[in-house]
């Protein structure tokens, strides 16, 4: 499976909660985060907040603990451990950062399964305290992206994957994203004809897919729980195996899936897209 690059968002796409508010809600820290929120950027505050609970006492382990607590269905575990045996390329692009997604996967087992994480850099100090720095340093200079945090601007990262599958002498790849926030709107808007996009329904992204259905070039195929996730992308990469074996000499396809639920013949319908 070369051919398929599979892209997860984190929070509420890979994990059912979001890190940042888990972390500072389990270790006490919510009525501080609520005050300082309206008065600087979300990934700011994420470490001015890792400072605060260092001063209060709390250590790296303290965090980590709460970290391995954060809910990881089983479905994406099995779909991860699955996908990665069959050679597809996953990735990860979230604006939690390095700590958390990092502790969390090696926790479950799955960290190896990715070739990539983009997301806000961190690192442990020499004073025990976590650090969380911007993916894109917006105090020197603007991503110039109206639609993203200043922080991170997703549709560029998965620009820049578009244009490593797109080089001289490249396989055409199929890229199939993965989210639920408003953040992953922009990543949408530059899929092309071909790749398929998956928004949480419900969730913010799929309400601005779904309001501006006319932008998408990428097939849309929604989804509401960790078992429905599973289930569709499992469809979607059978029927992707069985395209290209039957384009191939010997027809055989390589699609074994085993999965946490009885699957469903059939999947929902895409979304229309324009044309």
């Amino acid at each position: 499976m070369a051919g398929i690059v599979v892209v997860f968002d984190f929070d509420k796409t890979i994990i059912d909660v979001d890190s940042d508010n888990w972390v500072v809600d389990n270790l006490g820290a919510t009525d501080l985060f609520q005050r300082l929120l309206p008065t600087m950027p979300w990934n700011t505050l994420m470490d001015v907040m890792m400072k605060e609970l260092h001063s209060q006492g709390k250590t790296i382990e303290d965090i980590k603990e709460v970290l391995k607590r954060a809910p990881l269905d089983p479905h994406v575990i099995s779909t991860i451990k699955q996908l990665y045996a069959l050679g597809c390329d996953l990735r990860v692009v979230s604006d939690a950062n390095m700590f958390f997604i990092e502790t969390i996967l090696k926790h479950h087992g799955v960290l190896g399964c990715f070739s990539e994480i983009n997301t806000n850099p961190s690192y442990v100090d020499e004073q025990g305290k976590l650090r969380i720095f911007p993916y894109h340093e917006f105090t020197i200079s603007s991503h110039g992206c109206s639609l993203c945090p200043p922080n991170m601007c997703k549709g560029m990262i998965i620009e820049r994957m578009l244009a490593e599958f797109g080089g001289e002498g490249t396989k055409k790849k199929q890229l199939i994203y993965l989210g639920d926030g408003k953040g992953d709107y922009c990543p949408s808007l530059k899929l092309r004809e071909g790749d398929i996009v998956m928004p949480r329904k419900n969730y913010p992204v799929w309400e601005l897919i779904t309001a501006n259905i006319k932008l998408i070039r990428a097939q849309v195929h929604e989804w509401s729980d960790f078992e429905e996730q599973q289930r569709i992308l499992f469809k979607l990469i059978h029927h992707h195996c069985n395209s290209s074996s039957s384009s191939s000499s010997n027809g055989n396809s390589q699609c074994h899936f085993q999965t946490a639920a009885p699957m469903v013949s059939a999947l929902p319908p895409a979304l229309p897209v324009r044309h």
